[in-house]
């Protein structure tokens, strides 16, 4: 069982930066892949980005690719998301995922966090 939960969210102008963090609960943090996952009113939920379980391996979403980067910390079982050059499409609800593979797709990803919300103003 992994517990999960963001904070970081807020209000920010466009071009500017976010960091999010995501912090577990459970013994068995170091043997998750962990994703960012984002919501935005009346959309489906969408990939962002996930890290392998060791933070050897990445992957982002077109969409942020060169902007967000996600990284982890398995001592502190934290991942981050630190987000630069932010743009309006980027407002959603923020989710961190663990899952055992890394990979896109949703339905991979068993523990989820309750989300953080991430306005970015024009």
């Amino acid at each position: 069982q992994v517990q999960l939960v963001e904070s970081g969210g807020g209000l920010v102008q466009a071009g500017g930066s976010l960091r999010l963090s995501c912090a577990a609960s459970g013994r068995t943090f170091s043997a998750y892949a962990m994703g960012w996952f984002r919501q935005a009113p009346g959309k489906e939920r969408e990939f962002v980005a996930t890290i392998s379980w060791s933070g050897g391996s990445t992957s982002y979403a077109d969409s942020v690719k060169g902007r967000f980067t996600i990284s982890r910390d398995n001592a502190k079982k934290t991942v981050d998301l630190q987000m630069n050059s932010l743009k309006p499409d980027d407002t959603a609800v923020y989710y961190c995922a663990a899952g055992e593979l890394t990979t896109r797709a949703r339905y991979e990803y068993k523990y989820w966090g309750p989300g953080t919300q991430v306005t970015v103003s024009s």
